[in-house]
C-alpha cells in the first residue's frame, strides 16, 4: 500500500466519522430552530457565531491548520443557518400596522424568514402571540424622542407573554405627497401620534395641521388614496414606495436621533443565561410609607444597576400603580437569585418578564 493509499484511507474513515458527528449537529441544529421558533428568536446571533469561531478554532492545536478550521467552522455555521432559515420558514410575526409601517420593517429585518401579520393595534398584535395564532409578536415599548408606549408597558404588566429580545430601530421621518405635490400646496398632514410628535417642530414652522392616523403606513394609505395634493403623510421611504407617493423632504424627525426600541413577545420565557447582563421586570409594593424606596434599594443592594424606573396606574384602583424596571446583571446568579427573593418580601408581586444579553441594533 502506497502513502497515498494509506492518505486516503485515512481521509475517508475520517469523513465517515465527520458524517456521523455532521448529523448529530445537525439534530442539535433542528432542536436550536424549534427553540428560536417557540421563544420567538431570530436565527442569527453574531455575538454567538464570534464565541463559537473563537472558543472552538484554539482546539486546533497545529498553527498550520488552524485558520482553515477557522474557514471550516464559517462554512459550518452557513449550512447550520441555512437549516435554521428553511425550518423557520412559515413562522408567524405578529406586529401593529400594515405593509410599509415601521413595525413591519422591523419586522421584516428580525425575522426575514417569517410571515409577518399586521393587525390593527397593539392588543390585536400581542393577543395573536397568546393565542398561538402567530408564534411571538413585536411591539414598540419606547421611542428615544416621545418615550414610552404606555399601552404595551400595559399588555406587559396584564399579560402573559415574556419578552425574548430587545432591538433598537432608527427612525427616519419623511414627508410623503401625491406626484406633482409641492410643499407649498400642502395644509394638513396625516400620522400616527408619535410620528406627529417626533416632527412637531417641522409642522409647526411650516404651519400644517396634524391630523392623526392609526399609524404611520395607514397614513400613506389614506393620502394615496384621497388623490388630495393639500394633504401629506408623515412615514417611511417603504411606504412611499408601496402607495406610490413622492418624499418631498426626507428627515423631518426633530431629533437627529430618532430610534424606537422593539421588544419581541412569545409564550415561552427564555431561560437564565450565564451570559445575560439585562433584564426587565414588573412589580407592584404594598401600601405602606417607604415600601417603594426600600424596593428600590434592594435592586441597588444586591449589585445590580437600575437603568430605568417607571410608574403606570394599574387601573384597578384609584393612584394604584405598577412599577416597570429595567436593570443590568445577570438574575441567574446567586445575588440575583437573593435579590428576587428578598424583593418579593417587601412587593405585593414580582414579574420577571426578560432577561437578555444585550439589545440589538437594526
Amino acid at each position: 500500500m502506497t502513502e497515498l493509499d494509506i492518505a486516503r484511507k485515512i481521509i475517508n474513515a475520517t469523513d465517515q466519522e465527520i458524517a456521523k458527528l455532521f448529523e448529530q449537529r445537525m439534530d442539535a441544529v433542528r432542536m436550536v430552530a424549534n427553540y428560536k421558533r417557540e421563544h420567538g428568536i431570530p436565527v442569527d446571533d453574531l455575538g454567538r457565531e464570534a464565541e463559537i469561531i473563537a472558543k472552538n478554532s484554539q482546539a486546533v492545536a497545529s498553527d498550520d491548520y488552524r485558520s482553515y478550521y477557522v474557514d471550516f467552522l464559517r462554512s459550518t455555521i452557513d449550512i447550520s443557518k441555512k437549516f435554521q432559515h428553511r425550518l423557520l420558514d412559515g413562522m408567524r410575526v405578529a406586529y401593529s400596522g400594515v405593509v410599509g409601517a415601521f413595525a413591519n420593517i422591523a419586522a421584516e429585518k428580525i425575522f426575514p424568514d417569517a410571515i409577518c401579520v399586521g393587525y390593527p393595534d397593539f392588543a390585536a398584535a400581542y393577543n395573536a402571540a397568546l393565542s398561538g395564532e402567530c408564534d411571538c409578536a413585536l411591539l414598540p415599548v419606547e421611542n428615544s424622542f416621545n418615550g414610552d408606549v404606555g399601552k404595551v408597558l400595559d399588555l406587559a404588566f396584564f399579560g402573559e407573554l415574556y419578552i425574548n429580545g430587545v432591538y433598537e430601530a432608527e427612525i427616519i421621518q419623511n414627508l410623503l405627497a401625491s406626484k406633482g405635490t409641492t410643499i407649498g400646496d400642502i395644509e394638513q398632514v396625516v400620522s400616527h401620534p408619535q410620528a406627529l410628535g417626533q416632527c412637531a417642530q417641522y409642522i409647526e414652522k411650516h404651519g400644517f395641521e396634524p391630523v392623526e392616523a392609526v399609524n404611520t403606513a395607514v397614513a400613506a394609505k389614506m393620502v394615496a388614496e384621497s388623490g388630495r395634493q393639500n394633504l401629506a403623510a408623515i412615514g417611511s421611504e417603504e411606504a412611499a414606495k408601496k402607495f406610490g407617493l413622492e418624499i418631498l423632504e426626507s428627515r423631518i424627525n426633530e431629533s437627529g436621533t430618532n430610534t424606537t426600541r422593539f421588544a419581541v413577545f412569545s409564550r415561552n420565557h427564555r431561560d437564565f443565561a450565564a451570559n445575560d447582563k439585562h433584564f426587565i421586570m414588573l412589580f407592584t409594593v404594598k401600601n405602606t410609607a417607604g415600601s417603594l424606596g426600600r424596593a428600590v434599594s434592594v435592586i441597588g443592594e444586591h449589585g445590580f444597576n437600575l437603568r430605568a424606573l417607571k410608574s403606570r396606574p394599574t387601573k384597578d384602583l384609584s393612584w394604584d400603580y405598577y412599577f416597570y424596571v429595567e436593570g443590568e446583571g445577570n438574575l441567574g446568579t446567586f445575588e440575583g437569585k437573593a435579590m428576587l427573593a428578598d424583593l418579593n418580601a417587601c412587593c405585593n408581586s414580582v414579574k420577571i418578564i426578560a432577561t437578555y444579553e444585550k439589545e440589538i441594533k437594526i
